[in-house]
């Protein structure tokens, strides 16, 4: 009786995934990652940084719960290869406040009660501050507009604009004030 060939034992032991390096300022403090080509700016944050500020949404970009700053743009990180940021600063919900005091935007959520359960007001008023920076707020109207990327379940809209508002009013005020002297 003859046997029929056997073909060569698979190796069953993947290799090592080729690994990015990459270098980023994230709340002003520069680290070094070495992380897999794939891995989403979600996912190093969270993951990697511990900062779960962040939050996991919808994972496709439809949400806004995951947006941070990115060089001062907003940006859903869900989207993002972190790697495709190399030198890039990131700001997130936990790097908005200074040792002694809140964030304005972060101040104005508390004094509006512009949040309910919570889950995506780090998404929000990290978009608020990017929309604010990238001066696109002249009205209410342009407020909501430039915010329908970021969902808000509970229905926490109108507060989440009174606090936009009142930030920026305020910012506007002292702008005026350093014109004038």
């Amino acid at each position: 009786m003859t046997t029929a060939p056997t073909a060569p034992a698979l190796d069953t032991t993947a290799p090592e995934p080729q690994h990015v390096r990459c270098t980023l300022t994230i709340n002003t403090q520069e680290r070094v990652f070495d992380i897999e080509p794939w891995t989403t700016l979600l996912d190093l944050l969270r993951e990697h940084c511990q900062l779960t500020g962040t939050k996991k949404g919808c994972d496709h970009g439809q949400c806004g719960a995951c947006t941070a700053l990115v060089d001062g743009q907003r940006i859903n990180t869900c989207l993002a290869l972190a790697a495709s940021y190399d030198g890039s600063s990131i700001t997130t919900i936990e790097g908005l406040a200074s040792a002694d005091e809140l964030h304005p935007m972060q101040q104005a959520f508390i004094d509006h009660d512009a949040f309910q359960c919570g889950y995506c007001t780090p998404g929000q008023i990290c978009s608020a501050v990017g929309m604010l920076a990238e001066g696109h707020a002249h009205d209410v109207a342009d407020i909501r507009e430039a915010m329908s990327g970021n969902v808000c379940r509970c229905g926490a809209y109108p507060n989440i604009v009174q606090a936009i508002v009142e930030v920026s009013r305020s910012r506007d005020r002292s702008h005026e004030k350093k014109d004038r002297s």
